[in-house]
């Protein structure tokens, strides 16, 4: 949308890499950055450290080709490697158009996890759908939305003892969510010490009414005036250095379809919306790039998207084929039966896989 007007700081090439985070304030004893699939083994759901992959040939080995059938036997001895690649990428590419996945909640931090909570429920109407505390590893979880997760987009927030504040950067653009009256939800927000940053008006070129507000934290949040929907929170916007290269990432790696590209020559910004289905019933993936702006500091507070997929293995090996960098091999977590693999796509914006049939037992 109109976020290209935001200013832009200088940008190291993986300033969102795998590195502990350096905190502001108090911070640097709390070096751990957690979320739902980050903690102790005691605990139920989540328990390792993004930033520890375990070895490729530790879990796929030689075998991995094997999963999108690139040693086949129709291929004679003699023939170019070319071949036998092109093979195996059109079977990874027909295994991600029919693996089941949706969009399941976005991770970020947070400096005052009950503010936020607040915030949420009473201006943009969310609910709790779950909390819980790990005193041992020092930090809380709490998922928000406007459904169950089981069928609905959510929010995970996550608090870190002691860290109350975090750098945003500039390549984190806005979450989108749809109301039915953006001016009625503005003066919400104005009324409860909010800040809002564009007041309710058209979209340029468009006749969407859209907002701008900007929660506790920091992050944006886009306001748009649409018809009711199963799904109002419905977007997560990032800003990419090369917008062809990350449309086809997303469609080959990803499986997503791509449902729009508008570029808007006179503000020097394009955008494209990618997702696992139409816009006024999923959530969407809003990818910017802003004319001749390559690089983007990450900051340290957004963290990453989870999906979910039948098979965490292929989904590996089709990220690889594609251009992506796996972080996290897949497999099981430990002490529990979640499989889960971790990728950052070519801009370092990082992603978890999660075993659909595991994430719904986790629900339970």
């Amino acid at each position: 949308m109109l976020m290209s007007t935001l200013p832009f700081a200088s940008a190291s090439t993986m300033v969102f890499s795998m590195k502990t985070p350096s905190f502001q304030s108090n911070s640097l004893k709390h070096c751990c950055i957690h979320n739902c699939y980050n903690h102790h083994p005691s605990r139920r759901l989540a328990l390792f450290q993004l930033g520890t992959a375990i070895p490729q040939s530790q879990l796929l080995g030689a075998n991995a080709a094997k999963l999108f059938g690139a040693e086949r036997n129709s291929i004679e001895d003699g023939k170019s490697e070319n071949i036998a690649t092109a093979f195996k990428e059109q079977d990874a590419l027909n295994w991600v158009k029919k693996d089941n996945r949706r969009m399941l909640h976005v991770v970020y931090r947070v400096g005052d996890l009950e503010k936020t909570i607040k915030f949420y429920a009473e201006c943009l109407g969310m609910k709790v759908l779950r909390k819980r505390d790990i005193p041992e590893e020092q930090y809380s979880n709490a998922f928000l939305g406007y459904g169950p997760e089981d069928s609905h987009f959510a929010v995970e927030l996550t608090y870190n003892y002691g860290v109350d504040r975090y750098d945003i950067g500039n390549g984190f653009g806005h979450f989108g969510i749809a109301v039915d009256d953006a001016s009625k939800t503005v003066d919400l927000v104005k009324a409860k010490g909010g800040k809002v940053t564009r007041e309710p008006d058209p979209v340029k070129g468009g006749n969407t009414i859209i907002a701008y507000i900007v929660d506790p934290d920091g992050y944006t949040f886009e306001l748009l005036e649409r018809k009711p929907t199963p799904e109002p929170f419905c977007q997560v916007m990032l800003r990419v250095g090369d917008l062809d290269r990350s449309i086809n990432f997303y469609k080959k790696a990803f499986g997503m379809e791509l449902l729009r590209v508008k570029d808007n020559p006179e503000y020097k910004y394009t955008t494209a919306m990618l997702g696992y289905g139409p816009e006024d019933k999923n959530a969407v993936l809003e990818l910017t790039y802003n004319y001749g702006v390559n690089e983007y500091d990450k900051g340290n507070g957004y963290a990453q998207i989870a999906i979910g997929t039948d098979d965490v293995y292929k989904t590996a090996e089709a990220i690889k084929l594609f251009g992506g960098t796996v972080i996290r091999e897949p497999g099981p977590l430990a002490g529990i039966n979640t499989k889960i693999t971790v990728c950052l796509d070519p801009d370092g914006w990082k992603s978890v896989f999660v075993d659909n049939i595991d994430f719904l037992k986790e629900l339970e």
